[in-house]
Order: C-alpha cells, then structure tokens, then sequence
C-alpha cells in the first residue's frame, strides 16, 4: 500500500514537501528555502519561472522524461498549491539555486525514508487485519485502532509523522509486524499489542 503523504523535509531552517508515493519534491518550497538563502547571503533571488524556461532545463526535463518515462514536472494550480518535480530536477534546480546545496541534496535523495515509510504502510494494513479479525464488537474497533495507533507513536517518541526519521520508521514497522505475528497465537488484542511494542523496543 503506497498512501500518498506529505513528508516534511528541512532546508535552511523551512520544510521542503516530498510526495512520498512519487517521491517527487516541491519545488515551490525549494525556491522559497533558496530564496531565503540567498537573501542571507546577498544574492539576487532566484526565479522558478526563469530557470523552467531556460533551454538548458527543458532539455534535461526532455531526457529525464524519456530515459524515466515519467512526467517531470507536475504543476498544481491555485494559492497554496505545490509544483512537484522529479527528484532529478530538484537536484538540478537546488544546484542552479546554490552549489553549497549538492552534498545535503544528494543525502536526502539517496535516503530510506521514502522507502521505509511505504513499508509502513504496508505492514500497517497487514496489522489492522489482524487485529480486526480478533476483535470481538466491530462497532468499537475504530477506537481499539485508534488507542493502538497512539501507544505506537508514544513507543517510537513521534509527535507527527510526517517529521520522523528513518529509525522511527523502522521502528514502527517492527511493531505493526510484532502485533500481526502474535495476533496468530494470542486471542488478546490488549497482550499482543503490549507484547509487541515491548519486544521491538527491547531489540533496538
């Protein structure tokens, strides 16, 4: 299961959105994060507009559509809406903005984070299955999950997901398998979740 979610990514000390089904990044953050360095540093800003429409640009977004066959650039309309681009381009556009933005580009686009929390969603659902099969009074499994749901964060020390770490990710996977796995054994949905959480934290 790949739910889309806004992943909170920071830059210069503002939140770079990232499609996490896509894995694209907002470039109409990046410009805002850029802009805001480059006026710390006394640099003309930086426009969107000019470098979409440099020939250089829309040459790389050509190759990047053929070898990929992916659409580059996806723009949203609208106050508040987001223009998403291929993780290629970012790297391309973060550059254009600041050379000094090559090494922590490159880290965010190398990383697991995306990975890890698609995985999550996955095992997620497998748990939410197991535990529903268990559960006595359907009417109050929204509740039970929701309570569930609340014990999990509070094991993996997150306030919000969408700023979590690799690690808190991983964690969270450990445990919604833990719980899918005892649900097997145990008819106690209160025991296998207590049990589960218990032993992921203890193998950290």
């Amino acid at each position: 299961m790949k739910t889309t979610v806004l992943m909170k990514r920071e830059l210069f000390g503002m939140e770079i959105s990232q499609d996490s089904k896509r894995g694209y990044f907002s470039a109409t953050d990046l410009q805002r994060a850029g802009n805001l360095w480059r006026l710390q540093n006394g640099m003309d800003q930086f426009s969107i507009n000019t470098f979409f429409n440099m020939k250089s640009t829309k040459e790389f977004i050509a190759r990047i559509e053929h070898e990929t066959g992916e659409t580059a650039r996806i723009a949203s309309r609208g106050r508040g809406k987001h223009t998403w681009i291929h993780p290629y381009l970012f790297i391309d556009m973060a550059l254009s903005i600041s050379p000094k933005l090559k090494i922590e580009v490159y880290s965010w686009i190398m990383d697991e984070l995306v990975k890890y929390r698609n995985s999550s969603g996955d095992s997620y659902k497998k748990m939410t299955g197991a535990l529903y099969d268990n559960f006595g009074n359907k009417r109050e499994f929204p509740f039970f999950i929701k309570d569930v749901a609340r014990k999990i964060k509070t094991a993996c020390h997150v306030d919000d997901w969408e700023h979590s770490t690799e690690e808190q990710l991983v964690l969270r996977d450990k445990i919604h398998d833990n719980i899918s796995l005892l649900c097997d054994v145990l008819r106690d949905n209160e025991k296998a979740v207590n049990i589960a959480i218990l032993k992921a934290i203890s193998n950290e």
